[in-house]
C-alpha cells in the first residue's frame, strides 16, 4: 500500500517506491523538492510488528542521516560569521585544545578528518552516549588516531557531538533547540527533532531490531563478526584492506543496540545518529540547500556557502568505510545507477533513509524507513529512487511526462 501525492513528472519514483514496499518489511516515505515545488510525497508498508500502516505525519529515527542536519546547523553559524571553517576547534571550544588536537579545524570536522572516529575505545559503553556533557567531556581528552588532516576516517557517532558542540558554544544553545530554532521553525517543517519530545512519539515507526547477533555474552565479537561481513564483500569488491576492528570502534561502542533501539534514545540528543523526522521534512531542508539556500522566500544560507559546502574536499579512501567518500563540508557523494553525480552532496544512513541535493538542477531527495539492517551508510533505495528521480528531472527538461498530462496525481493503491 502507498499512498499520498506524485507530478506526473514524478511518476517513475511513485512506480520505483512501490515496488521497493513490495520486497522489503516495514514502511518508508518519500519525498522530493524540485525547483522549491513538492513533486513526490509519498508513503506506505507498516509502522509497526502489528501491521498498522504507515501514515502521512509518520516520523523514523534516521541513524546518520541525522549528520546533514548537524552540518547545516554549522553551516548557518559560518554563513552568519560565526565559525570559520579554518579555525581551531578550540577557538569555539577551548577544553578541545588536549593531546594534539589543538590543530584540529572545523574543517578537518566536517571532512571526518580529524582523527576522532574511535569511540568503543573512548567509552565504557554506549549508554553514556545519552549524557551530553560526558560525550564532550570524553572527545576533549581524546588523542587523534592520526595528524589531524592526513587521512579521513568516518566519525560514524562522535561527529555529531564535535559538530554539536561547536553550534552549542557558539550559539549558547542546546543543539536541539538551535535546530528547532533556527532550521525547523523557519522552514515550517512537519516533523524533525534531535531526539524525540514526548508528545510526538506517538508518531514514530518503531525501529526493526538489529538481530540476536548483536546480543548475549561476547556480544563485542559477535558485533566484530557482523560487522565484517556486511563490509568483506565491499573490501573484495575494491580489492581495498579491511580493518574490521576500526569498523566496530566507530560504529558499535559495547551496548549499542541496547541504547539505541530503546525508547530512551528519545530522550537525548545525539546528533550523529537519533534524528526523527519525516521524509518530507527531510527533503524541504535539502530543498534550501538545492535552491542555493533559499526555498518559498526563506533564505537559510547565502549562494556562496552552498558552493562551499558543494566543494569536494577529499577523494581519499575512507579509513572506516572502505571507500572514497569524497568528502564535502558535512556531506559525502550521491550515486545513482549511472555512477556519482558530481553537482551533488548528501548523507545516508543505517538502514535506508537519507536525504540529498543537487543545487545545479535544484533538486533535492528525502527518504525515512524503520528498517533496522544494513550498512551504516544506506542501501540500494536511495540509488534506485534518486536514478528515478533524475530521469524524472531530465524528462521534464525535454518536455516529457512521466504519467498522463495534469495536476499531481492521488496515490492510492
Amino acid at each position: 500500500m502507498i499512498d499520498g501525492y506524485v507530478h506526473p513528472d514524478f511518476a517513475p519514483v511513485a512506480t520505483v517506491f512501490r515496488q521497493q514496499l513490495a520486497r522489503t518489511t516495514g514502511g518508508a516515505s518519500v519525498a522530493i523538492y524540485h525547483r522549491g515545488e513538492l513533486v513526490v510525497d509519498l508513503w506506505g508498508g507498516t509502522r509497526t510488528l502489528d501491521g498498522d500502516p504507515w501514515q502521512a505525519d509518520t516520523m523514523a529515527m534516521c541513524f546518520s542521516t541525522t549528520k546533514g542536519i548537524a552540518s547545516l546547523a554549522v553551516h548557518l553559524l559560518a554563513d552568519r560569521g560565526q565559525v570559520h571553517y579554518d579555525a581551531p576547534v578550540a577557538e569555539y571550544w577551548p577544553e578541545f585544545a588536549q593531546n594534539g588536537k589543538e590543530g584540529v579545524t572545523v574543517r578537518h570536522v566536517l571532512t571526518h578528518s580529524a582523527g576522532l572516529h574511535r569511540l568503543r575505545s573512548v567509552i565504557d559503553h554506549a549508554e553514556q552516549m545519552l549524557d551530553w556533557d560526558y560525550m564532550v567531556d570524553a572527545l576533549g581528552r581524546a588523542k587523534p588516531a592520526y595528524p589531524p588532516g592526513t587521512a579521513n576516517g568516518y566519525h560514524a557517532l562522535t561527529y555529531g557531538w564535535l559538530a554539536g558542540e561547536i553550534v552549542r558554544r557558539v550559539s549558547g544553545r542546546p543543539f536541539d533547540q538551535f535546530v528547532q530554532d533556527e532550521i525547523v521553525a523557519p522552514l515550517e517543517l512537519d516533523g524533525l527533532y534531535m531526539g524525540c519530545p514526548e508528545d510526538q512519539r506517538h508518531r514514530v515507526a518503531p525501529l526493526a531490531p538489529m538481530g540476536g547477533a548483536y546480543l548475549g555474552p561476547q556480544a563485542s565479537r559477535r558485533i566484530e563478526k557482523r560487522v565484517g561481513e556486511q563490509f568483506a564483500k565491499l573490501g573484495s569488491l575494491t580489492r581495498f584492506p579491511l580493518n574490521t576492528r576500526r569498523i566496530v570502534n566507530a560504529l558499535a561502542p559495547r551496548g549499542v543496540e541496547d541504547v539505541l533501539f530503546d525508547a530512551k534514545a528519545m530522550d537525548a540528543s545525539i546528533p550523529a545518529a537519533n534524528g526523527f523526522m519525516t521524509a518530507r521534512s527531510l527533503a524541504r531542508a535539502y530543498g534550501a540547500l538545492a535552491g542555493r539556500g533559499t526555498i518559498d522566500g526563506v533564505q537559510l544560507l547565502s549562494p556562496f556557502t552552498v558552493e562551499r559546502i558543494a566543494e569536494i574536499q577529499s577523494t581519499r579512501r575512507d579509513l572506516v568505510l572502505v571507500l572514497p567518500m569524497r568528502w564535502r563540508l558535512g556531506y559525502h557523494a550521491v550515486v545513482t545507477s549511472r555512477g556519482f553525480v558530481d553537482e551533488a552532496f548528501g548523507h545516508f544512513g543505517f538502514g535506508g533513509s537519507g536525504g540529498w541535493c543537487d543545487p545545479t538542477r535544484d533538486l533535492a531527495v528525502g527518504m525515512t524507513c524503520n528498517r533496522g539492517t544494513g550498512t551504516p551508510v544506506g542501501d540500494a533505495r536511495l540509488v534506485q529512487l534518486g536514478t528515478a528521480a533524475m530521469q524524472s528531472v531530465r524528462n521534464r527538461k525535454a518536455g516529457r511526462r512521466g504519467a498522463r498530462r495534469g495536476g499531481s496525481l492521488r496515490v492510492a493503491s
